[in-house]
């Protein structure tokens, strides 16, 4: 399984580490036809969250050749991310960036001026720390906007639960909403997929969704940096925001592998810990899960950021009749017959086009609107997360859990978020030696 890009980073990784934003960009390499709106012809677009994956889901949004869209506002809670992200934006696209001082917005409660600048109608790109996810969705809805939600989708249970019921909302008011699980729009996965559905490799017995690369990184506190402000800059590390490495960083290929099953797993059960990890956060550093399907399959999800490791990052599906090789991190998937992936055993590759998975995404999302067609990823997308969820909350606390149990918790990780803001204190906080609660499996509690 070894392959010369195991160690390549995602856009989303690529665009945090870099900061070269332009040279990350999607170019849209799949032509959509144009489908007009019937009044105004031009789409407005607000962005909350002007990180490297928000700034990326705004060039997209601006690149759609569904129609004319136009960048009217952004938030963010710090000046210097919206600066910088309206900056590139700017300079790329001049006069589709449209956002005045009047419309840029700073704060935890950006996020609804931003959208109550769309007045009632456009496209919201939520793209901040997962753990506001609910909080944003719900409120985007609520002013009948169409949203693009970027993975993960929520950190917890009840989360999960606010977003379906955004997503029911939604249909009701036949809004759009996209998830951001850009490789359910990568061709050649499509197709390969499309393979296992009809047959190719037998009934799957099997899944094996790996995320296997070196450290996540951490940026030490300033001395003139408030604790919330330090926990934000570093979302991934603190479960309240990011959800756990299993969730934030697995998601994609964990749901890949219910996405070949056609089934979303019953139950959970694994382990876990920080082994090799010793910067001050909450990150375990691997992760081990088994999960059973309702028919007694099982898949497993292996991930682990160490350093001088083994290194894979994709999946490996198993069939009665033959296997596969794809998911994220693998550009070009590969279907074998029989249990050995040799190059003498493949049996399809795909051959044509492949195009940008993120594009593709948002040029789908548009062209719903333009044509006003049914389009809702949002419970796929938050099932997808609760995957995630139910394998850190087995994980963590070293008890087996249900999909019920998970979708049912009552456990937040950020009571009290909606009333959160810069000078808060977080849900969680370092002791006196500056360690921050770590989750003990068989001692900590998730249910």
């Amino acid at each position: 399984m070894t392959q010369e890009n195991e160690r390549r980073a995602s856009r989303r990784e690529f665009l945090s580490t870099s900061g070269r934003i332009a040279a990350a960009s999607a170019l849209g390499l799949v032509a959509v036809p144009a489908v007009h709106a019937a009044e105004n012809n031009t789409i407005k677009v607000a962005l909350i969250g002007c990180g490297g994956r928000g700034t990326g889901a705004a060039i997209n949004a601006l690149s759609t050749q569904s129609g004319p869209t136009e960048l009217v506002a952004m938030a963010d809670v710090f000046q210097h991310r919206l600066d910088g992200s309206l900056k590139a934006l700017a300079d790329r696209f001049g006069r589709q960036v449209n956002v005045p001082r009047d419309r840029q917005f700073i704060g935890f409660d950006a996020y609804r001026k931003a959208i109550d600048c769309l007045d009632g109608s456009g496209v919201v790109l939520l793209a901040t720390p997962p753990g506001f996810r609910p909080l944003h969705i719900e409120y985007a809805v609520a002013r009948n906007c169409h949203a693009f939600l970027e993975k993960a989708h929520a950190v917890d249970g009840p989360g999960i639960r606010r977003v379906l019921k955004a997503g029911e909302e939604a249909g009701r008011k036949n809004l759009k909403i996209a998830g951001g699980l850009m490789s359910r729009h990568y061709s050649p996965l499509v197709e390969a997929i499309a393979r296992i559905h009809e047959g190719l490799i037998g009934d799957v017995i099997t899944c094996w969704a790996y995320r296997e690369h070196g450290p996540v990184g951490f940026a030490p506190k300033p001395a003139d940096s408030g604790e919330m402000a330090h926990q934000i800059r570093n979302f991934h590390n603190f479960n309240w925001l990011g959800g756990s490495f299993i969730l934030d960083w697995l998601i994609h290929n964990i749901d890949i592998c219910c996405w070949a099953k056609s089934a979303w797993p019953v139950s959970a059960q694994g382990q876990g810990g920080r082994q090799v990890r010793t910067v001050p956060d909450q990150m375990f550093d691997h992760y081990a899960v088994e999960y059973s399907f309702a028919d007694g399959t099982r898949m497993f999800a292996q991930a682990r950021h160490m350093p001088n490791c083994w290194g894979f990052w994709g999946d490996v599906i198993h069939g009665t009749k033959g296997s596969a090789v794809l998911g994220e991190g693998i550009p070009d998937p590969l279907i074998y017959k029989g249990h050995k992936q040799t190059e003498a055993n493949i049996i399809w590759r795909y051959e044509r086009e492949k195009g940008d998975p993120y594009q593709v995404e948002h040029d789908r999302l548009f062209e719903a609107i333009r044509a006003n067609k049914v389009y809702s990823e949002t419970e796929r997308s938050a099932y997808a997360s609760l995957a995630g969820i139910l394998g850190r909350m087995a994980a963590e606390s070293g008890q087996e859990v249900t999909w019920e149990q998970a979708m049912n918790s009552d456990l937040v990780l950020a009571p009290g978020l909606e009333r959160l803001s810069l000078d808060s204190v977080p849900p969680v906080v370092p002791d006196d030696q500056g360690r921050y609660p770590v989750a003990v499996p068989g001692v900590t509690k998730v249910l």
